[in-house]
């Protein structure tokens, strides 16, 4: 039997603070999973929660949508986000980056500083590939069914879309079968979910795959390190 559970962002809030920083001085929590699943509602209400704990802040939150440099930038952006945002925050400084315009289709000319801080929301497709699982404090992956996913894709972006996001989402397909990453993150969450609950304050976790360590052991189970968006047209 499948079992699903309703947890509060405000416990996974707490757990993230409680763990380890292993991108230098930074938390840094991955929210994956394919466009239209979930992960910016799921990312902006775990923010959220994080800036409700006494004494805490809001955390920055990096899109990697904001990164791709067009539709066909789909996983290769992570070198600009390794050299302007991650490499700065590994050593201790402030990293910064470009926004891309999906409406002007190309990079803003103003900076986007992503400060030093004690935790850091990274939330797109491939934010939990294999590449910077060491240095997590947190992964996620929100799943949601194709046609859910593809129905909010156009909804929000328009059916002029439809043979971008069926190639996007092959290549997420594809993505994710090589990187495993369901068997590989500590928290999977369904992002349509059919439970009652409050949705601002609750999300519902969906279990583990079989032989995959899952959920019970998210943050802290590692060891340690081994080493304008928002425009229409975005892949989301």
């Amino acid at each position: 039997m499948t079992v699903a559970l309703v947890e509060a962002y405000a416990t996974l809030a707490r757990r993230v603070l409680a763990g380890p920083a292993r991108l230098g001085r930074t938390r840094l929590v991955a929210v994956d999973g394919p466009s239209g699943a979930g992960k910016s509602v799921f990312t902006a209400r775990l923010a959220d929660a994080l800036a409700d704990l006494p004494g805490g802040g809001r955390p920055p939150v990096v899109h990697t949508d904001d990164l791709l440099d067009g539709w066909d930038d789909q996983f290769t952006f992570w070198t600009r986000l390794e050299e302007r945002v991650l490499t700065p925050l590994r050593d201790g400084r402030p990293g910064s980056y470009r926004r891309y315009s999906w409406v002007r289709r190309a990079f803003l000319p103003r900076d986007v500083p992503v400060p030093v801080a004690p935790v850091l929301l990274l939330e797109g497709v491939s934010a939990a590939r294999a590449a910077i699982r060491p240095e997590l404090t947190l992964s996620v992956q929100v799943t949601a069914p194709g046609p859910v996913r593809l129905r909010r894709a156009l909804d929000r972006d328009g059916a002029h879309l439809l043979a971008e996001l069926r190639r996007w989402h092959a290549g997420e397909e594809a993505h994710f079968a090589v990187d495993r990453t369901a068997d590989a993150v500590d928290l999977l969450v369904d992002g349509a979910p059919t439970l009652p609950h409050d949705r601002d304050h609750y999300y519902v976790r969906r279990p583990a795959p079989a032989g995959a360590p899952g959920p019970a052991a998210a943050v802290g189970r590692r060891s340690g390190p081994t080493a304008g968006s928002g425009s229409p047209g975005g892949p989301r």
